[in-house]
């Protein structure tokens, strides 16, 4: 998978699950959001991913990696509340975005390989 096509699913799962979290709860937090802007704000640097641009990229990645962060809380929480969907649905977005920055730095790691080699078969 490409790291482009792993941060779009991610940022899909931020927005669907986030909403799902704020909408489906009885008491809705304005917490439950923060995915969701997450996952927008990645879902917007999505063509600059793909077009593989490198600012763009270490942006997604440092947002990626910021939501991972952040959903430590959240899972905690849902833990202490024996809330087993809340679980289930922060354990998907831990996952997503934990396979996000996998093929992020995949990817960076194959274009550091091809850099060197290039610059050996061009010496």
């Amino acid at each position: 998978m490409k790291a482009h096509t792993a941060s779009l699913i991610n940022a899909l799962i931020l927005i669907g699950f986030g909403l799902w979290a704020y909408f489906g709860s009885e008491t809705p937090s304005k917490t439950a959001l923060i995915p969701v802007v997450f996952g927008v704000v990645i879902l917007s640097l999505y063509k600059g991913v793909k077009k593989e641009d490198k600012i763009v990229a270490h942006i997604a990645v440092l947002l990626t990696l910021l939501i991972l962060g952040g959903l430590v809380k959240p899972l905690t929480a849902a833990i202490d509340r024996q809330d087993g969907l809340a679980i289930a649905r922060v354990s998907v977005m831990i996952v997503s975005t934990v396979v996000a920055l996998f093929f992020f730095i995949k990817s960076f790691v194959d274009v550091r390989k091809a850099r060197a080699a290039k610059a050996t078969e061009g010496a």
